[in-house]
């Protein structure tokens, strides 16, 4: 009996214990979908919890299907025996050397494959980017692959959908949701003393957005003449006189434990920012920011791109690229910070939360 068991699918959650899983169908009971991420036992970064685990554990929490973790390559090679109704591949987690085999089993077995991608990996301008920030060929050849091979696909944004259709790739958007379980509703008082900060979280891909900002900050003042300095957390490694940096602590990676990090410290900003450059990698981007700084209780002030559009009808504040279209929104965010959180964690809480039931595209996309 226990050969017929999957020995690497994991029942996703912290320390959660392998599950015994049939080696074919069973006639009854909800269908198996298996899940590749990067990260093992419920620790993976802050994409797989945003856009995939958060969503297997509302889809198991519904009961319409049993979810695990797949090992990759011992699924492809079959040293995995579990039978998967779906599969659900996030990004680049497939290694490109294994895909050939995990797609011929796929095909023998009635495995349905989805491929789900949060950014453009197609353009040539978004390859250049991501090459220089993280992605190597083989990373980038795997995306391609898995995506051009899948029975479904799963994107981020409406841009994206149309960068996939340019390639002759149709896909369905399912939009970035937060876990209502990871945040506190709780108002936020900024600290009076010292400067005033402003937040700006990211990852390397940024980088260059930052720039934008230099001149915003340079100088700047609140309606009091107190000073404005950013606070950046990621997005460079680099250290600038410009801007204030603060270290996420060893361990606080782990995407929960990142966003207990930033709960921890909202008293030191008044906002949060989301700068980002007119270019095709950019637009493509979601309003994953708007989601998180709204559900930290700050105000949100970003770039008047197309990522950002519509999040203005919900408190949120968009700038062009100009200095002062930039500081005018943020001294609005000072004054009515308060007022803007509320309308936009109303707005996300009834629209962008993940809860077991919801987001029946993403359901049929795994076809379930």
């Amino acid at each position: 009996m226990s050969s017929l068991r999957s020995r690497v699918a994991r029942l996703i959650g912290r320390g959660a214990r392998p599950a015994p899983m049939p080696a074919r169908p069973s006639p009854v009971g909800p269908p198996l979908v298996g899940f590749v991420v990067h990260g093992a036992g419920g620790v993976h970064p802050a994409s797989a919890h945003i856009r995939v685990t958060g969503r297997m554990s509302a889809l198991a929490a519904s009961g319409a299907a049993r979810v695990a973790q797949v090992d990759p390559v011992r699924w492809a090679d079959g040293t995995d025996t579990a039978h998967l109704d779906a599969i659900l591949v996030q990004r680049d987690a497939f290694p490109l050397t294994s895909l050939d085999a995990a797609l011929a089993r796929a095909r023998a077995e009635g495995t349905r494959i989805v491929a789900e991608v949060d950014d453009d990996f197609f353009s040539r301008e978004a390859r250049d980017r991501l090459a220089q920030a993280e992605y190597d060929p083989q990373r980038l050849a795997a995306v391609d692959r898995l995506v051009r091979s899948a029975d479904a696909v799963v994107v981020s944004t409406d841009v994206l959908r149309e960068v996939l259709a340019a390639e002759g790739v149709r896909s369905v958007v399912v939009r970035n949701a937060v876990q209502p379980g990871l945040w506190s509703a709780d108002p936020v008082q900024p600290d009076a003393d010292g400067p005033r900060r402003v937040l700006y979280m990211g990852t390397a891909t940024h980088g260059g957005d930052l720039d934008l900002l230099r001149p915003v900050f340079d100088g700047l003042v609140d309606d009091d003449d107190r000073p404005v300095r950013l606070e950046v957390v990621g997005v460079t490694a680099d250290d600038h006189g410009w801007y204030d940096r603060l270290e996420v602590p060893p361990g606080a990676t782990h995407y929960p434990d990142f966003v207990a990090f930033l709960r921890a410290n909202t008293r030191r900003w008044s906002a949060g920012v989301a700068p980002l450059t007119d270019n095709r990698f950019n637009d493509a981007k979601s309003d994953l920011k708007f989601l998180e700084y709204t559900m930290l209780g700050l105000p949100f002030v970003g770039s008047d791109r197309p990522s950002y559009a519509g999040v203005d009808a919900h408190g949120g504040l968009l700038a062009g690229d100009d200095v002062d279209a930039w500081r005018g929104a943020l001294r609005t965010a000072f004054r009515e910070g308060a007022q803007r959180v509320d309308r936009a964690r109303a707005h996300v809480t009834a629209a962008r939360a993940v809860v077991p039931g919801a987001e029946p595209e993403w359901r049929a996309a795994l076809g379930i």
